[in-house]
């Protein structure tokens, strides 16, 4: 069994985790489907780095975890590197890359076989990606540290009465 402490920094981390989540999708890109448009996304593919709305994280599921690694934004339980790699990626830099080269006169599908067509195409396939995009090392996130060292300023001016 974990120590109070142990389970406070983990509440404490897994609240960090959510805040920049919703701090995420209050981005103006964030504010719609990557790959359909919809409005108010909350689900997100983390290792891709994208948010989606329900119906187009079922296909993102559908396609597999070596493709896509689907979680709810709410009601899961999110690590910092995946909220890293969101946060590197986000919807605007994911169609830069991955819709590098959609045809002009494209139209965003609106029925689920040709929006899972789309999917398919965009990210197993990777038709539309830019060439010359390379994806980046996630970095070292250590927000447990900067927690744990929040918890001990707190214990101190408790003890000193402040």
């Amino acid at each position: 069994m974990s120590s109070r402490s142990e389970r406070d920094k983990a509440k404490q981390l897994q609240e960090k985790c959510q805040s920049v989540l919703n701090a995420l999708l209050r981005d103006e890109d964030n504010k719609y489907c990557v790959d359909c448009d919809s409005k108010g996304p909350r689900w997100a593919s983390w290792n891709i780095g994208v948010f989606l709305c329900i119906r187009c994280a079922g296909i993102h599921r559908n396609l597999g975890v070596h493709i896509s690694k689907v979680k709810s934004v709410n009601l899961d339980s999110w690590t910092p590197e995946q909220v890293v790699s969101l946060q590197q990626m986000g919807n605007s830099r994911a169609r830069a890359v991955y819709e590098a080269n959609l045809p002009d006169n494209f139209r965003r599908p609106q029925n689920d076989s040709s929006l899972e067509s789309f999917i398919r195409a965009k990210y197993e396939h990777k038709k539309y990606i830019a060439r010359e995009w390379v994806p980046p090392q996630l970095p070292k996130v250590d927000w447990e540290k900067e927690i744990e060292e929040e918890m001990e300023k707190q214990r101190r001016k408790k003890k000193t009465g402040e």
